[in-house]
């Protein structure tokens, strides 16, 4: 007896997602944190926006601290001002927290 494939959209119980063998590889090889940290950086311009992204220098993650220099003393205060914000954007992209803290200098 000739065993009938599967019809498309079913998968095998034996079969993983490419989302959760990557996700499993990262916590296996404990790098999911690194991985997430070097998204959030890439993301930035996305995230902020083209004018934000345009008056930041440098953007790194030290510690789970996002540390962001900025060009423009003006809007280096007004992003210390909306830090909790800035974080609430960082997690609804995410899904969930990046990093712990965000510093403007």
């Amino acid at each position: 007896m000739k065993k009938k494939p599967h019809p498309a959209g079913v998968r095998n119980k034996h079969t993983t997602t490419v989302k959760d063998a990557m996700s499993a590889m990262l916590k296996s090889y404990n790098i999911n944190t690194k991985f997430d940290e070097t998204n959030l950086v890439t993301a930035w311009e996305k995230i902020m926006g083209k004018a934000v992204a345009n008056r930041t220098s440098k953007i790194y993650v030290k510690d789970s601290v996002l540390i962001i220099t900025m060009s423009s003393a003006p809007l280096k205060h007004e992003m210390n001002n909306s830090k909790v914000k800035v974080l609430a954007l960082f997690e609804k992209e995410f899904g969930r927290q990046v990093v712990k803290d965000v510093l403007f200098i």
